[in-house]
């Protein structure tokens, strides 16, 4: 069993990488984040508390598509309402205890590659590899804006209040493991990105102890 954390702020392309170092390696790809997103849908559709739904969600993450409660939400869960409604419920410590719970087990067979903000330090502090991406807080914004086809300016604020809280919740904080190797992806296509994941993989491998190549 191998597992690898890919954790880091919003924007930092920590999913794309993951699901390509997965495909790369013949692992598995679990994305923490979509659970996360899943419960903001939840809660923002039945107008409720994050925590007062997650008791009874079924999340399902199948290649690539991910399912709450037998539908498939893959699309719904990528808007900035769910973005934000699903920061809210990350910040929330019931509804952490409860996800880490269902990931923990996920993790506990077979071969992986997570991704998320606290895989390395508290899903799978165990983790063989752990990487923390990083970028320029205004390419991840830009990065963010083509997708959604939003204004960048406007998701760089949202971004900031964003990155605020995840780094200041009094559980499960975003931050970097203090064995994790930190890879700044700041003009780097995604190829190039992954290569050096895999770089990582590969010597963990050997018995070396994982390092990011120079710039």
């Amino acid at each position: 069993m191998t597992v690898v954390a890919i954790d880091g702020p919003a924007g930092a392309g920590k999913s794309s990488v993951a699901r390509a170092v997965a495909e790369r390696l013949g692992y598995t790809y679990l994305d923490s984040g979509a659970m996360y997103r899943s419960v903001g849908l939840a809660a923002l559709s039945a107008r409720a508390e994050p925590a007062e739904v997650v008791p009874r969600l079924k999340i399902e993450l199948d290649g690539g598509h991910v399912k709450l409660d037998g539908r498939d939400v893959t699309e719904q869960i990528r808007t900035r309402e769910v973005s934000e409604a699903a920061s809210r419920a990350a910040a929330d410590p019931r509804v952490r205890a409860a996800m880490v719970e269902q990931q923990r087990r996920v993790l506990s067979h077979g071969d992986w590659v997570a991704e998320g903000r606290d895989i390395g330090t508290v899903v799978a502090p165990d983790a063989d590899v752990k990487v923390f991406l990083t970028a320029d807080p205004a390419e991840r914004a830009h990065q963010r804006a083509a997708e959604l086809g939003a204004d960048p300016q406007a998701i760089l604020a949202e971004q900031t209040i964003r990155d605020q809280r995840d780094s200041t919740r009094a559980h499960s904080p975003l931050q970097a493991a203090a064995d994790a190797v930190a890879l700044d992806t700041t003009g780097l296509s995604l190829d190039e990105v992954v290569a050096r994941v895999v770089d990582l993989v590969h010597a963990a491998e050997r018995g070396q102890a994982p390092q990011a190549r120079p710039r």
